[in-house]
């Protein structure tokens, strides 16, 4: 980035077609209140907005196809993720019935599952079941939380669950019981890093556990993580030319979903692993402070930030945004 770019191109985000990144850029980083009219205005142009549309259409199935890989960026799951980010909440009438169905898929445990697709190599068998495991549960509930229905007990179950299964340095790998006590490729003692961040990233919206003990065992599980980068991996997860690609939708283990989740934390902002973290996805703006991906999911073509030749307002939007939210808390 050029050093003389510090502050976020807000008239560009601002023009920007996306109406979400109008909505972010006049909330988060404008510091306009929810009852705005401009905020109002830009909230309704995103439930209008045919990708949206498109999601929710998308998601009236729930809990649709079964999962095979986490990081299936098409999958319903991590489409539902996105409509949170966006700014829905529970209040939309196109929302209310898909909510529903996800409540419908609680586990006894708490977690709430999806249709998870485990092949035979792996210990399933082939088959879809509704299950969770501790890499796709957390992000379900984020969206709930995200709109806004974290005083729901079943909710308020699902993420008693989570903190339940933490351990001193973060979450680990994890599935539901009937899965057979499945656990992934890494040291047992080991933290999950993509785990303990999902975890985090629903813990975030729930304003009352932001400074708990649980939260700052997974704070200091990936900024450790981030610390050891050069010496070894966690479950397969590194932080290498891969990690470092700006990349939207946040779907799996990389630089913007990581400081984007981290920011939100008071513990993390003010640590110098947290802020070389932050200052390596911010040298890759451009002088005009814009981001473009240089990486992509193939199943969001069409999308802004599914385009590797021209700047991205949504990625630019998330990178402010968390820029912003750093420093304001120091």
């Amino acid at each position: 980035m050029n050093q003389t770019t510090t502050t976020p191109p807000l008239d560009w985000l601002l023009a920007a077609e996306e109406p979400w990144v109008r909505y972010w850029t006049r909330r988060d980083l404008g510091g306009r209140a929810a009852d705005d009219p401009d905020v109002i205005a830009a909230h309704q142009a995103t439930l209008g907005h045919a990708g949206v549309q498109t999601l929710l259409a998308e998601l009236a199935d729930w809990p649709g196809p079964p999962l095979k890989r986490h990081n299936d960026a098409k999958h319903p799951l991590h489409k539902l993720a996105a409509l949170a980010e966006f700014g829905l909440t529970a209040d939309e009438a196109a929302l209310q019935p898909i909510i529903t169905r996800i409540l419908a898929c609680q586990s006894a445990e708490g977690a709430f599952t999806v249709s998870l697709q485990v092949a035979e190599r792996y210990g399933g068998d082939g088959q879809p079941h509704l299950l969770w495991m501790l890499c796709d549960a957390p992000v379900t509930l984020y969206a709930l939380l995200a709109f806004g229905l974290g005083g729901d007990p079943r909710v308020r179950q699902g993420l008693d669950h989570l903190l339940g299964l933490v351990r001193d340095n973060g979450w680990p790998c994890a599935a539901a019981a009937d899965y057979g006590g499945f656990r992934g490729p890494g040291r047992k003692s080991d933290p999950c890093p993509y785990a303990t961040l999902v975890v985090l990233r629903a813990i975030s919206r729930a304003p009352d556990l932001v400074e708990s003990a649980q939260a700052s065992a997974g704070v200091e599980a990936l900024l450790n993580h981030w610390a050891i980068r050069q010496e070894r991996k966690l479950y397969l997860f590194g932080i290498g030319t891969d990690f470092h690609k700006p990349k939207y939708p946040l779907v799996w283990y990389d630089i913007l979903h990581l400081t984007d989740v981290l920011s939100r934390f008071p513990q993390a902002r003010g640590d110098d692993r947290f802020r070389e973290m932050l200052a390596a996805l911010m040298a890759q703006a451009d002088d005009a402070g814009r981001f473009t991906a240089r990486s992509m999911y193939r199943a969001w073509a069409g999308w802004d930030f599914a385009d590797k030749k021209a700047p991205s307002p949504t990625i630019t939007g998330v990178a402010w945004r968390t820029c912003q939210r750093a420093e304001a808390g120091l």
